[in-house]
């Protein structure tokens, strides 16, 4: 890796920790939306990095789908008691039960979208004004259309036509009653940059990332993890498959890709030769050409 890289990843580091510094002084109870993956990882890490020597000021707020890899659990609990940081949780499965969202059935049931009344809830119920997340622009074309500062009107709901204008890193964070905003300090990282930066920090991250023989099936071009809450279709079949994971969600909607990088500096290697978005292995994204711009709107991450 050259010097100038290394300055561009300066660069995004310091961008990203001024963010994060403007959230704290102009918000009252924000919190960093922790999914295990590698971006809330990386968000975590910033944090670490921008109120040092002190402790992170936000909690953790995690939206346990109860579809989670078990790695993931693991590697959060992990980190929070490492990091000695507040750890808030808002259950899909609660508001399932308690009537607030509806299972989905069928072959291609997710959890995904049940997220986002889960979400709003856990908002509301912590009074937070401010949800930080890992989204970043280069992931998806919905995602791109977001400012660093996303308002969010009372009913938590995006709309992409009406945002405010962010001019010389001037970031407004005004809001009345009721209403909140996500903010996104990584929007400027690309997937290279992101794992540039990982390699560069050797910042831990959850097993699933690394190449790993696992159990799988062949479903919508992807290889989908055997669990118990994958049902096998009629031709199906469980094969084991070394695999690794570009990205972490619902277990039930991500896919993963045939894989020998075990090692971050070999992934690193390896996403520099990638054609294929790293959301491309995700089921929830190919319902529809605006899938994650509808469920944005709703008030998904």
């Amino acid at each position: 890796m050259n010097s100038y890289y290394l300055n561009y990843l300066d660069e995004l580091e310091a961008e990203a920790i001024y963010i994060l510094r403007e959230v704290y002084a102009q918000f009252e109870n924000p919190v960093i939306m922790f999914s295990g993956g590698k971006d809330s990882a990386l968000v975590t890490h910033l944090a670490k990095k921008a109120f040092y020597p002190n402790k992170i000021p936000f909690p953790l707020l995690h939206v346990d789908t109860g579809h989670n890899f078990p790695e993931t659990i693991s590697f959060r609990d992990e980190l929070v008691k490492k990091l000695d940081v507040e750890l808030l949780v808002g259950s899909v499965q609660k508001s399932i039960n308690d009537g607030r969202v509806a299972e989905e059935r069928g072959k291609n049931a997710t959890r995904n979208a049940l997220q986002i009344t889960t979400l709003l809830d856990a908002i509301e119920e912590h009074n937070v004004d401010c949800a930080i997340g890992g989204a970043r622009r280069d992931e998806e074309k919905a995602r791109a259309k977001e400012r660093f500062f996303s308002h969010r009107d009372d009913f938590g709901q995006w709309d992409p036509k009406n945002q405010r204008p962010e001019l010389w890193n001037l970031l407004n964070g005004k809001y009345f009653e009721g209403e909140h905003f996500r903010a996104f300090p990584i929007s400027n990282f690309t997937e290279m940059d992101v794992w540039n930066y990982l390699t560069r920090e050797q910042i831990d991250l959850p097993s699933l990332y690394f190449a790993h023989e696992r159990e799988v099936v062949w479903r919508n071009d992807t290889w989908l993890p055997n669990s118990e809450h994958l049902k096998l279709e009629d031709g199906e079949e469980v094969v084991t498959k070394k695999i690794r994971f570009r990205t972490l969600g619902d277990i039930t909607i991500t896919g993963g890709i045939e894989s020998e990088a075990d090692t971050l500096q070999k992934i690193t290697e390896e996403v520099a030769t990638m054609r294929k978005t790293e959301r491309g292995n995700r089921s929830d994204d190919k319902r529809s050409e605006t899938a994650m711009e509808d469920r944005k709107k709703q008030g998904y991450f």
